[in-house]
């Protein structure tokens, strides 16, 4: 496979298998590309927190990467890119906003990191990941690595006596790529609706917006 077939497949969507078919009769799709990005992804970010942070422990560095590899950063990134822009997806899928979903965006993003590593090596695919992922450990080093649901609990247990609650209020979409809706409820005060891609995204996305308004 050419480079540029490479890269064009890593724009394509499993929404299209049943609209597009590879030489072999095989669905065309970035899967493959991503699960192969993923580990370029999470090799070059290692290494680098390796490196660079030699005062860090195990579970410091671990929590940096998680953070910084997470779907949260990796779908901004493929929007400030136009990653956006060049999927193809299914006519469904597109109808649904899927151009639009923090997961399919970050999918994309590790398929593009697949397909620059088996086009031009490990070099150029390490220079490509840390041109956008330094920028994010450094806003990490700067602001902590303490997830936002943490930070809630943490405030609202010292400052009102109370726990927050998260209630799931609904769930959409196929078994693959289902869509939860998610609130928050803090004393008397409930923050949301919120969707993501998983109920553990959604919780994430409701803790952050109640914080920033209590804050």
């Amino acid at each position: 496979m050419s480079d540029l077939d490479l890269l064009d497949q890593a724009f394509y969507h499993r929404s299209v298998n049943n609209e597009k078919k590879g030489r072999n009769g095989n669905a065309v799709n970035n899967e493959r590309l991503e699960f192969l990005g993923d580990s370029v992804l999470g090799l070059v970010t290692a290494s680098w927190l390796f490196q660079n942070l030699p005062d860090y422990k195990e579970g410091e560095l671990a929590k940096i990467k998680s953070v910084v590899v997470s779907e949260k950063i990796l779908a901004p990134n493929a929007i400030k890119l136009g990653i956006d822009k060049l999927l193809v997806l299914g006519h469904g899928e597109e109808k649904t906003g899927g151009r639009e979903k923090p997961a399919i965006l970050a999918d994309c993003m590790e398929a593009v990191i697949g397909a620059y590593f088996l086009s031009s090596g490990f070099e150029k695919a390490q220079e490509y990941v840390l041109s956008f992922i330094i920028p994010e450990i450094e806003k990490v080093l700067h602001n902590g690595t303490k997830d936002y649901k943490t930070l809630l609990q943490e405030m609202t247990q010292k400052e009102l006596k109370v726990i927050p609650v998260y209630q799931l209020l609904d769930t959409k979409g196929p078994e693959h790529e289902k869509i939860f809706t998610v609130e928050v409820k803090v004393g008397d005060r409930i923050f949301a609706p919120v969707t993501g891609s998983s109920k553990k995204i959604a919780e994430q996305k409701a803790a952050e917006i109640a914080y920033k308004a209590l804050k």
